[in-house]
């Protein structure tokens, strides 16, 4: 069974069957607009224990607002913050992600070795290590998959998303994935909910490691591409 290391444990990952299988259940079929048998399908032709794989959606199928809810912590649904209504707006960048409404994604890792890093510092430091940062949907669906890589001052960025303003500047916000502590806007309620939010690209964490991941891969040549109508805007 291939694994995937999470800070220094490792716990392994699915099977791409059990993948599949796992996201049928939660609907997202439905929310890509795709069929049950296309997971199965993908899961089954890519199927492959030589290294630790992670089934995802393109974002542009299923976007991070539609994902989000579907996560799960202590009997919690996940949630994106208020004040980031735009959160689908986080488009990949200096990432390229397979043309492909299912993908793969290799090596997940959470990044634990930079808590308390920078965006801005954690992302060469990833290139030098011949990683790629996660985009956001990507650190969803890993969590969908491992809800307990997700734990209390071990939680991750994915800093493949940033939103680029309309004067074309950078926006200073990056997406992060945590547990809410129910304070503030979050609302009680949401107390060790899992929570899509966002922190400022030259700040530091202690409890914020970078997601990544040591490649992509796209669909096996029997599985349909994107076409130009399929794709959805955020």
């Amino acid at each position: 069974m291939p694994e995937t290391r999470s800070g220094d444990a490792v716990t392994p990952l699915p099977s791409l069957a059990a993948q599949a299988e796992r996201l049928i259940e939660l609907g997202v079929p439905e929310l890509a607009g795709m069929s049950a048998a296309e997971f199965r399908a993908f899961a089954a032709d890519s199927g492959s224990d030589d290294d630790e794989v992670l089934l995802a959606v393109h974002p542009d199928r299923a976007p991070a607002s539609a994902l989000a809810p579907l996560l799960r912590h202590g009997g919690k649904p996940g949630f994106v913050v208020d004040d980031m209504t735009d959160v689908d707006q986080f488009a990949p960048h200096g990432v390229e992600l397979p043309d492909a409404p299912l993908y793969l994604v290799t090596g997940p890792d959470r990044g634990d070795h930079m808590a308390n890093w920078s965006p801005d510092e954690a992302l060469p430091a990833l290139t030098g290590e011949g990683r790629t940062p996660l985009v956001l949907t990507e650190g969803i669906h890993w969590l969908l998959q491992q809800p307990a890589v997700l734990e209390r001052n071990h939680c991750f960025m994915t800093i493949g998303s940033r939103l680029r303003k309309a004067n074309g500047a950078l926006d200073a916000r990056t997406p992060a994935i945590w547990i809410s502590n129910g304070s503030g806007r979050d609302g009680r309620e949401r107390r060790n909910a899992p929570k899509v939010g966002w922190c400022w690209w030259h700040n530091r964490h202690t409890w914020l490691g970078f997601a990544s991941a040591t490649g992509r891969r796209p669909q096996p040549a029997s599985t349909p591409a994107f076409s130009d109508a399929q794709r959805v805007s955020p």
